[in-house]
């Protein structure tokens, strides 16, 4: 997403290219960036000089979005996300109030960072 907001001119920026660029499988920048599109984040562009584009300007994409689009979690632990029963001491555990203080601060902290 990096790669994409940087772009001059909102120009196309290949899969292939970002890939090369940081150093990654070309197969995994696709499985991220059909998420990425999914969630409407980004769009395809066809043709000999296509790639992908923001949908949104830079400053309205938070990182906590992206993460989202991608489906990595943010709760640093299972009793983290509020309701939950993943965690079997959840009730009467010490440490899942800060748990769930610290996932609230990560979640307000990503939301106000911007690409």
């Amino acid at each position: 997403m990096v790669n994409l907001a940087a772009a001059v001119g909102n120009e196309p920026i290949s899969i292939s290219y970002i890939a090369k660029k940081e150093q990654l499988s070309p197969e995994f920048l696709e499985q991220i960036f059909f998420r990425l599109k999914k969630a409407g984040l980004i769009r395809s562009v066809r043709g000999p000089k296509g790639g992908f584009v923001l949908n949104y300007k830079p400053s309205e994409i938070s990182v906590k979005t992206i993460l989202d689009a991608v489906g990595e979690p943010l709760f640093p632990a299972p009793c983290a996300d509020h309701g939950t029963k993943a965690c079997p001491q959840q009730e009467g555990c010490l440490i899942s109030p800060i748990w769930q203080d610290f996932y609230e601060l990560m979640r307000k902290y990503l939301s106000a960072i911007s690409l």
